[in-house]
Order: structure tokens, then C-alpha cells, then sequence
């Protein structure tokens, strides 16, 4: 073991030693515009596009459709500097917005330098919570993250050279399995866009009894499974559902089923207190090719370790009325 991994080590046993973590206070010249470059990218390929249609030429109007298109296809590089610099700086500013509390129920049962599958809960309007678990947040004792999410993101220009410098991927068996095996704990959504179909005032819904590939995935690799809730997400924006045939276009294309508006109708998020709790890892027997009968056992101890961590920590969370409901 080098040195460098000795100290990391060292670090991460001086600074986990406690159960809950708040991030940093909120510096708003630096909060906006890390929360713009994390949510405001979609919004402005959007106004981009409208702008370039409506207002140039047709010669004009095609540099700037070339000029994205370009921006679609050159390679990211996941190890640049700037990329790095910049995704820490997303990652600490946005947690500092809300702010986000991290609760921990058992530190001492993760490894660092391990993998976990992370099942985080719930999805809402926009899952914005995930990022304080991941290592560039520094409220996780976990050395390498990986962030699983629709394979639509990283067609969108500018977005997925963003996304992909925070740690995120297309969430694709291949990716999911391959970033296991390389070490990375993955944290991922299992509800999807699907779950924001079901969207209800003063209630929290999961879409999880029909999906057990996350599961699957975990114990064909061995890795532990996390459960975990965000309270308070689900009041981050004031959101609208798309009527019928539009959303179904909307799930083909894996695009969110729904519109969401923020402070004065932008993506920046109200500033609604996140209280995120990480149950304890459920161990899991590595098993190469899990029956069905397998994965619905294990798939029930997640379900049911998700729902006995909410109910636990609601009232301490602010949300003592608050129901969930698992679709």
C-alpha cells in the first residue's frame, strides 16, 4: 500500500467517526451557477435551439445545429482536470443550497474503498439529492462513485460533458457491472423517470415492485444494496404531468414525463431542506446467475429495509404525516 492510500485511508477514519453530516453554508455567487450547470443545460440547448430556429437565417440556423451536433459527438474526457475542478464545485454548492443533512445509520458498516449499490429514493420531479453521496459531495465515506442515469442525457450538448465530470453514466447492465467490478459504488434510482408518472401532493410514491434488475445486478456481482430516502425532495419544484399521448412519447424517448418549474419558473430548485438517510448495507451472497425466486427474495428485504427507514426517520426528517406509498 502506498502512501498516498495510507493517508486516505487515515483521513476518511478521522472524518467519518459520526452519523450525520450537514453540508457547508450556502455562498449564492457560487450556489446559482453550480446549480445552472448541474439542472439550466437542458433549458438552454432548448432556448438555443428556439432562438437559432426563429430568429437566423437557414444558413445561420444549420452553423448552429452543426455546432451542437459537434458538441454531441466529440469524446469527453472523464479524466480532465478542469472536469474534475469543476464537478467538486458542482457537487459542494449544490448541497450547500438547501441544505442537505446526510444521517448515516451505521458508519462503521462501509468500507471506503468498497462497492455498494446505492437504491435512492425517491425520484420526484428531479432526484437532486443524489449527488451528496457522491465523493466529490464529501459527505460519504466512499472513495469512487458512479452516478446511473438515462442514456438520453448524454446526447444533449454540453450537458453530458458536465454529467459525465460528475460521475455519471448511462444506466446500462454493461455500465452498471462493468463499474462494480472496477470498484465504484453505484448510485442509481430504481423508481426511474417511470416513478414521476406517479407524482401526488403531500405524498411520497415508489415505483419499486416491478423493478428488480438493480437487485439482479447486485447479486450477480456480490455488492452490497443500500437503501436510501431523500425527505423534502419532492417539494424542491412545483411540477405538472403530460396528458396522454405525449407521455407516452415522452417515456419512448426516455425524456421526463413531466414539467417542472423552480424559483420564479426556473430549473433552480426552491430552497427546501434535504434530509437524506442511508440505511445499512444488506449483504448479499454472490451468486453468478440468481433465479427469480432469488431475486424476489432479496428484492423484498430492499423493499422492505426502504420502507422501515422511512417510517423510522420521518418524524425526525420534519415529515411526521408524510405516507409512502410502493407501487
Amino acid at each position: 500500500m502506498n502512501q498516498l492510500q495510507q493517508w486516505k485511508e487515515q483521513s476518511m477514519e478521522k472524518v467519518w467517526n459520526g452519523i450525520e453530516k450537514t453540508s457547508e453554508s450556502c455562498d449564492m455567487l457560487k450556489t446559482v451557477p453550480a446549480l445552472a450547470l448541474y439542472l439550466g443545460l437542458i433549458h438552454f440547448n432548448f432556448i438555443f435551439i428556439l432562438f437559432a430556429t426563429f430568429f437566423l437565417s437557414p444558413s445561420k440556423a444549420l452553423l448552429v445545429f452543426g455546432f451542437l451536433f459537434l458538441f454531441v459527438m466529440i469524446p469527453v474526457d472523464k479524466n480532465s482536470m478542469f472536469g474534475r475542478k469543476l464537478s467538486k464545485y458542482i457537487c459542494k454548492n449544490i448541497c450547500s443550497y438547501f441544505p442537505i443533512k446526510l444521517h448515516l445509520e451505521d458508519p462503521k458498516a462501509f468500507r471506503h474503498n468498497r462497492a455498494y449499490v446505492f437504491g435512492y429514493e425517491p425520484h420526484s420531479a428531479f432526484p437532486l439529492g443524489k449527488v451528496a453521496l457522491t465523493e466529490n459531495a464529501g459527505l460519504m465515506p466512499l472513495a469512487k462513485t458512479k452516478l446511473l442515469a438515462s442514456s438520453a442525457v448524454f446526447y444533449i450538448p454540453f450537458l453530458r460533458h458536465v454529467w459525465t465530470w460528475m460521475g455519471f453514466t448511462a444506466v446500462t447492465k454493461k455500465n452498471f457491472i462493468s463499474s462494480l467490478e472496477a470498484g465504484y459504488s453505484c448510485i442509481l434510482v430504481p423508481g426511474g423517470i417511470r416513478e414521476a408518472l406517479f407524482l401526488e401532493p403531500h405524498s411520497e410514491i415508489v415505483f419499486l415492485k416491478e423493478r428488480r434488475g438493480f437487485v439482479r445486478v447486485a447479486m450477480e456481482t456480490g455488492v452490497p444494496l443500500v437503501p436510501v430516502f431523500c425527505f423534502g425532495q419532492t417539494n424542491s419544484y412545483k411540477w405538472w404531468k403530460v396528458p396522454g399521448l405525449i407521455q407516452k412519447l415522452a417515456r419512448f424517448i426516455k425524456i421526463m414525463p413531466l414539467f417542472y418549474l423552480g424559483i420564479y419558473g426556473s430549473p433552480i430548485p426552491f430552497k427546501n431542506p434535504l434530509y437524506i438517510v442511508v440505511g445499512r448495507p444488506i449483504e448479499i451472497e454472490k451468486i453468478p446467475e440468481p433465479t427469480m425466486e432469488q431475486v424476489d427474495r432479496v428484492h423484498g428485504q430492499f423493499v422492505e429495509a426502504l420502507q422501515d427507514l422511512f417510517e423510522r426517520h420521518k418524524a425526525k426528517a420534519g415529515y411526521t404525516d408524510l405516507q409512502l406509498k410502493i407501487l
